[in-house]
C-alpha cells in the first residue's frame, strides 16, 4: 500500500546536474512513487542566481537561502550538487541535525572529509549516499559497498574522467600533440575554460581517494593520493607505445599490498596494452576495472559525466534513500574497521617506460645498463636507434619499486653519454 504523504526533498543547487535531476523528479513523478512506495515532492530549490529562468521549476520553490531550506525540519533528503568544500559542508551537516537524510555527487568534499560526514551522519541516525560521486552514471559505488561487501577487493584499476579519456583517445587516434587535442576537447564543451582539476589529474585523484577507502575498508584521504597529470604526455610517447602494444590512459589505481598490511592510491598517465579491456575505452567514457578474491575480474563501463547520467545516478541514490525513510531504516555507512596504512608513491612496484636522449658511440648501452643494476633495476628490453652522433634508448623495465626507479634516473643524468631524460612512463595492466 502506498504512502499518500509525500517525502519532501530540498535540491541545493540548479545547474546542469540540478536541473536534470528536477526534469526527472517532476516527469517520472507516479514512477518513482511506485518504486519508492510514496510520492516525492521537490520542497525548494536552492540556487545564487534567483533571476535565471528554470524551465519546468515553480518559481516560487527558489531561495537564495540554502541554509534556512535544510533547516525546515520538514526535509526528507537532501539533494546536494552545488560542490566545492563550502558551504556544502555546513549544509551538509546542518541538515543532518535538523532530520534530513543526503544525497551528494560532491567529489571534492567527499575525498577530503568523507569520513566526518559519515560521522555525522550515523550520530543522527541519517543516510549519506554518493553514487554520482564518482564515474557519473556506472553504478559503482554501490556494488563495492553492497554487492563485493563479503568479497575482498584487491584492485580498482579505472578510467574516471572523461575530459582526459577524449584527450588522450585523441591523440592516439589521430596524432594530434597534447595542446591540439585539448583545444579540440574545449570546442565541443569536454573541456572546462580552465581544465586544470581534470588534465593535472585532481579530479581523478579525489575519486581515487573515496574508491579506494571503499574498496579497502580504509580511511583514505585525498592527500593520501599520489597524483601527476597528463599534461606532459607527448606524441612520441604514443609512438613508443604503439611500438609496444600499448595504448596511454590517465589512471586511478588504488592496490592492497602482495602481503594485504598496506594500501596505495595513485594517479596518473600509464601505457596499457591493447589486449587490456580498458584499452578501447574511448571518447569520453569511463570504466572501472574491479579485481577481487572471489568474483575475479569485473568491469564497469559508461558515461562519466554529463547532466542526464549524473542526474542518473543521484535519481537511484534518491529512491534508495527514500525507501530507507520509509522503512525507518539507513543504509550502509562507513566501512574503516580494516585501517590499514597507505603506502607512499615510493613503494609502489611497478614497470617503467624510460626514453634517453643519448650519444651514439659504443658502450653507451653497457653504461646504462649497469646503471639499473647498480640500482636493482632489471632490464625487460631495450631499443636503441640513431644516427650523426646522437640516439634514443629506449628501456621498458621488470617490476620496480619507485624509489628505485627514481635513483636509476638520478644516476643515469650524471652520465656524460646521457643527454636527457626524454620521458618516463608507467606500464600497467599487464
Amino acid at each position: 500500500m502506498m504512502r499518500t504523504r509525500p517525502l519532501k526533498v530540498a535540491l541545493l543547487g540548479c545547474g546542469v546536474v540540478g536541473s536534470e535531476v528536477a526534469r526527472i523528479m517532476t516527469t517520472h513523478a507516479d514512477d518513482l512513487a511506485a518504486r519508492i512506495g510514496a510520492p516525492v515532492e521537490l520542497a525548494g530549490v536552492a540556487v545564487r542566481r534567483p533571476d535565471r529562468v528554470r524551465e519546468g521549476i515553480d518559481p516560487a520553490l527558489v531561495t537564495t537561502d540554502a541554509t534556512a531550506l535544510v533547516k525546515r525540519g520538514d526535509i526528507d533528503v537532501v539533494v546536494e550538487v552545488i560542490g566545492g568544500i563550502e558551504p556544502a559542508r555546513t549544509l551538509i551537516t546542518t541538515a543532518f541535525e535538523h532530520g534530513a537524510s543526503v544525497v551528494s555527487a560532491n567529489k571534492a568534499l567527499l575525498a577530503q572529509d568523507g569520513a566526518a560526514l559519515h560521522a555525522a551522519a550515523g550520530a543522527h541516525g541519517k543516510d549519506l549516499y554518493y553514487e554520482a560521486a564518482v564515474a557519473g552514471a556506472i553504478p559503482l559505488i554501490r556494488p563495492l559497498r553492497e554487492s563485493l561487501a563479503g568479497d575482498k577487493v584487491n584492485r580498482v584499476l579505472g578510467i574516471v574522467n572523461g575530459t582526459t579519456n577524449f584527450i588522450l583517445d585523441a591523440m592516439d587516434s589521430t596524432g594530434a600533440g597534447y595542446q591540439e587535442a585539448l583545444d579540440e576537447a574545449t570546442a565541443l564543451g569536454y573541456a572546462e575554460a580552465d581544465p586544470t582539476a581534470d588534465v593535472e589529474g585532481f579530479d581523478a585523484a579525489a575519486k581515487a581517494a573515496i574508491l579506494a577507502g571503499i574498496a579497502f575498508h580504509t580511511r583514505v584521504r585525498l592527500d593520501d593520493v599520489y597524483r601527476e597529470g597528463m599534461s606532459e604526455v607527448t606524441a612520441a610517447d604514443f609512438a613508443s607505445a604503439k611500438e609496444m602494444g600499448c595504448t596511454i590512459k590517465l589512471l586511478a589505481i588504488c592496490e592492497r599490498a602482495a602481503d594485504g598490511a598496506s594500501v596505495t592510491a595513485r594517479v596518473h598517465p600509464a601505457m596499457i596494452p591493447l589486449s587490456h579491456p580498458l584499452a578501447n575505452v574511448r571518447g569520453a567514457y569511463n570504466a572501472v576495472f574491479v579485481e577481487s578474491d572471489a568474483a575475479g575480474q569485473l568491469m564497469f563501463y559508461g558515461p562519466g559525466a554529463g547532466g542526464s547520467p549524473t542526474a542518473s545516478a543521484v535519481l537511484g541514490d534518491l529512491v534508495a534513500v527514500c525507501r530507507n525513510r520509509i522503512g525507518g531504516a539507513t543504509g550502509p555507512g562507513e566501512s574503516a574497521y580494516a585501517a590499514l596504512p597507505v603506502s607512499p608513491m615510493g613503494d609502489v612496484v611497478t614497470r617503467y617506460h624510460i626514453s634517453l636522449d643519448v650519444a651514439d658511440k659504443p658502450g653507451v648501452l653497457a653504461q646504462v645498463a649497469t646503471v639499473f643494476a647498480e640500482h636493482g633495476v632489471s632490464i625487460d628490453t631495450v631499443r636503441q636507434s640513431g644516427k650523426d652522433g646522437e640516439a634514443s634508448l629506449v628501456v621498458v623495465t621488470h617490476r620496480a619499486s619507485d624509489a628505485a626507479l627514481g635513483g636509476t634516473v638520478e644516476a643515469l643524468r650524471k652520465l656524460d653519454t646521457v643527454r636527457g631524460v626524454a620521458s618516463i612512463m608507467r606500464v600497467e595492466g599487464e
